[in-house]
């Protein structure tokens, strides 16, 4: 599990980024705070993988809780999400090491895809060894691709899109478009629209499992690097 700090000011914002997350598969929200002195308290009773941090903290802002948490020798990541959006805070973010910049206000899904991106930056540091360039840019890779969310194409619902994107994250294994539908609860069309969209653009892998007809059923995973 990926443990995650929450830190807004505004309590309410970070009872919703909180559940938010906690709505990740392999995410877990293990702490709230609303300051920078908090912040760095929370930091200093558990162990945290990841901080989301708002910049406009009552003490300090957000920065202040990276410099310290460095200056203590933590590597805990950070996420900033924040309605600070002029440059020189986002540079300096960067030039503090923040992996990622959400702009307030966002979506679920714009959360969502910065979370799956940093999931797939661990899942391909964990290998560990020396890297290539091919490697290297995977791992840089991995940082970006949950910088913008695909648009749908005309006619494709966004809700529909996200049913069978979480059918397919529940799942233990490929399904068949038909229990991908049933478990939808849409028709086993629309779950096939939905399905070779999410598989030209990457996010679905498609295998093929043979029978006693000879006839190949086509089934579908949800693929590890975007999870």
């Amino acid at each position: 599990m990926i443990d995650v700090l929450v830190v807004d000011d505004d309590v309410r914002v970070a009872r919703i980024n909180a559940a938010y997350v906690t709505k990740m598969p392999g995410f877990r929200v293990v702490a709230t705070a609303h300051s920078t002195a908090e912040a760095i308290t929370r930091l200093g009773e558990v162990p945290v993988d990841l901080i989301l941090l708002d910049h406009y903290l009552p003490d300090e802002n957000g920065l202040a809780v990276v410099r310290e948490l460095r200056r203590q020798g933590h590597q805990t990541d950070v996420i900033m999400v924040t309605a600070a959006r002029d440059v020189a805070t986002v540079q300096a973010a960067m030039r503090h090491g923040a992996l990622q910049y959400l702009v307030k206000p966002f979506t679920f899904a714009g959360l969502r895809a910065k979370l799956e991106a940093y999931a797939a930056l661990r899942d391909t540091l964990d290998g560990g060894g020396e890297a290539e360039q091919a490697e290297v840019d995977r791992i840089f890779g991995a940082l970006s691709a949950g910088a913008t969310e695909p648009e749908l194409p005309k006619g494709h619902s966004p809700t529909t899109a996200e049913l069978v994107r979480q059918v397919l994250l529940a799942a233990d294994g490929a399904l068949s478009a038909q229990e991908i539908a049933e478990r939808a609860g849409v028709s086993r069309q629309t779950a096939q629209r939905y399905l070779k969209l999410l598989e030209r653009t990457g996010r679905v892998r498609l295998s093929l499992k043979y029978g006693e007809t000879g006839r190949p059923e086509h089934r579908y995973v949800w693929t590890p690097a975007t999870r």
